[in-house]
């Protein structure tokens, strides 16, 4: 995740007091959180505690004071400029930050998994092969929707 386009977001927090964690560490980890499936802010505390010495060494974080809790991920992204951060992650595609790697998606029928009660399972799983990095898999059972 590109931190020169990240930085450029206008800080929301008032420029004295207490500011122990900088805006680029904070809203990188939300965002690595979310694409790791993270849905709330307690998910971004606990994303970042489990990686913190992945998220210094791979990201060069310097996470001063270590990870965020939830209350700061909650009032900094409460307060972020939406279009800001679209515009930076727009940036981040045209300097094809995210662009060199490619992004697998790949989608199967689970044999035997359905019977009379319901229609077989289906999963869809997206994954960067270079890496070999798994960023998400869907089981989905399709006889809970409805077709009328």
């Amino acid at each position: 995740m590109g931190k020169e386009t990240v930085s450029g977001l206008t800080d929301p927090r008032r420029p004295y007091g207490n500011l122990r964690h900088k805006l680029e560490d904070i809203v990188i980890i939300g965002l690595l959180s979310v694409i790791c499936m993270g849905e709330d802010f307690v998910d971004m505390e606990m994303f970042g505690r489990e990686r913190e010495e992945t998220l210094r060494t791979a990201l060069a974080l310097e996470l001063p004071n270590g990870i965020p809790d939830s209350d700061t991920f909650r009032r900094v992204f409460e307060c972020l400029d939406p279009q800001g951060l679209f515009d930076g992650l727009n940036k981040m595609l045209e300097f094809g930050l995210i662009r060199s790697n490619v992004i697998n998606i790949d989608g199967k029928t689970i044999r035997g998994s359905g019977n009379a009660f319901h229609s077989p399972y289906h999963t869809v799983s997206a994954w960067v092969s270079e890496h070999q990095i798994t960023l998400g898999q869907l089981v989905k059972n399709l006889c809970s929707i409805t077709f009328k």
